[in-house]
């Protein structure tokens, strides 16, 4: 998405000559809920100021009620207005995406986008320039009931680059790119994933806060676009047993003024030493940060043998099935690929725990296991132990568990946010442990 640098002056005249009536103040809870705050534009001057407050103990993971008060503080660049949204006059609304202030005035420790730019302050302390994120988020698009609600009945059969008939979703994902490109976002394809049903849109590469920024707005773009069509847009891991789940592949690289630092045109694989750390510590915590990328219970029924994500911790330049793959692009493109990430991570989060994990390779110059080139899927479990390959966790909660030891990740995190997220989905699981599915009584209830 294009970035475009708006002073006060830029909105204001936005705002008359478009006919904008409300603003939209977002910004993302612990878990990546987006939130927002509406106001009409007679607030405008308020907003612009740094004054518009909200009552933060009603965000779950925020703060108690003693100590509510906090302020939205806009990125002026994030303007923009929904190319969809007129209210019944007529009038436009535009947004602005907030990060969060104590009462104090100061950044707050359990806003995701402010620990996101701490993380990144670390970065540009250790001499590193930026951290490019490319994203591919899927999604599945459901028929929705006549009350409005969402079915478990798929929009269509087709599969990999299918094109209508099969394709049922083509005009929804049509419109969806058409509205990305009014809002800035730059697509570089889209077409019909593997599974009945599911969607792939791939947009540029950004610098991780504005990566962050544009996955929330992308999220929001596809459901809104889906509900127009009678359809219900999920981006759940594992809504369907059977078929393929929805995966978000996170392609990164690490830049100075001088370049891209993971490209060394005389290297193993014309990789840098540096892009060799830094995948040494994406796979040393690798089990350690998958609460992070992979955080609901349902994001472990999709990590399973058998539907193409990733479930075992390794690498290689061209095999799919390892958890990171460096694609073959060079040159300022050169990227390391992490595959096991699922769309329903928070990116603010994902993007500090990768960045903190890759970092503390390089500190450490952490080497990575030798490649595997072979189908890790076709190998059992003797032939993955001699070639040194491990699994990522079975359940959230075991991947808490292992969040919980990693000082490293947890920094990343910062204490509050941590603290607020391991809490949360240790409750998260009790509830579901609680809970008796329809297998375990088409399974046991006649049979004991």
């Amino acid at each position: 998405m294009v970035r475009r640098a708006y002073t006060k002056d830029d909105i204001r005249q936005k705002i008359a000559d478009e006919k904008v009536e409300f603003l939209r103040l977002q910004f993302s809870d612990v878990f990546g809920n987006i939130k927002n705050v509406e106001v009409p534009v007679s607030q405008l001057e308020k907003v612009l100021a740094n004054k518009l407050m909200f009552d933060g103990s009603s965000i779950e993971g925020f703060v108690r009620i003693e100590e509510s008060d906090m302020y939205l503080y806009p990125d002026l660049d994030t303007f923009m207005i929904f190319p969809w949204a007129t209210d019944e006059h007529g009038g436009k609304v535009a947004r602005l995406i907030a990060d969060i202030y104590t009462a104090d005035r100061e950044p707050f420790a359990g806003d995701p986008r402010n620990n996101l730019k701490r993380v990144l302050k670390q970065m540009e302390a250790d001499g590193y320039t930026k951290f490019n994120l490319g994203t591919e988020p899927e999604f599945f698009l459901l028929k929705m009931d006549q009350n409005g609600k969402p079915t478990m009945n798929l929009n269509d059969k087709g599969g990999y680059f299918d094109l209508a008939p099969l394709d049922m979703g083509e005009n929804t994902r049509r419109e969806i790119v058409l509205e990305m490109e009014k809002m800035g976002f730059e697509v570089e394809a889209a077409h019909h994933e593997v599974a009945p049903g599911q969607h792939e849109v791939d947009f540029k590469y950004a610098d991780a806060l504005d990566a962050a920024d544009n996955i929330q707005t992308f999220k929001m773009i596809v459901k809104t676009i889906a509900r127009k069509h009678g359809l219900y847009a999920t981006f759940l891991p594992k809504p369907i047993s059977g078929i393929n789940g929805n995966g978000m592949h996170v392609n990164m690289s690490l830049f100075t003024d001088d370049g891209n630092v993971f490209y060394d045109e005389n290297g193993e694989l014309q990789l840098s030493d540096t892009a060799y750390h830094f995948l040494g510590g994406i796979l040393a915590h690798a089990a350690n940060y998958t609460a992070i990328t992979n955080p609901t219970v349902n994001s472990y029924k999709r990590l399973t043998p058998g539907y193409e994500a990733p479930v075992y911790i390794a690498w290689s330049g061209s095999n799919r099935s390892p958890m990171v793959r460096v694609p073959s692009s060079r040159g300022n493109s050169t990227r390391l690929e992490l595959r096991s990430v699922d769309p329903t991570a928070n990116p603010y989060l994902t993007f500090a725990a990768i960045l903190g994990a890759g970092l503390d390779g390089i500190e450490h110059k952490l080497e990575p296991k030798h490649a595997v080139d072979r189908n890790i899927y076709l190998m059992d479990e003797a032939e993955r132990r001699r070639a040194g390959i491990t699994d990522l966790p079975d359940t959230l909660f075991e991947a808490v568990n292992k969040l919980e030891e990693d000082e490293v990740v947890m920094a990343a995190l910062g204490k509050h946010m941590g603290r607020t997220f391991i809490d949360a989905k240790r409750l998260e699981y009790q509830a579901y442990r609680r809970e008796v599915s329809q297998w375990e009584i088409d399974t046991y209830l006649e049979q004991y």
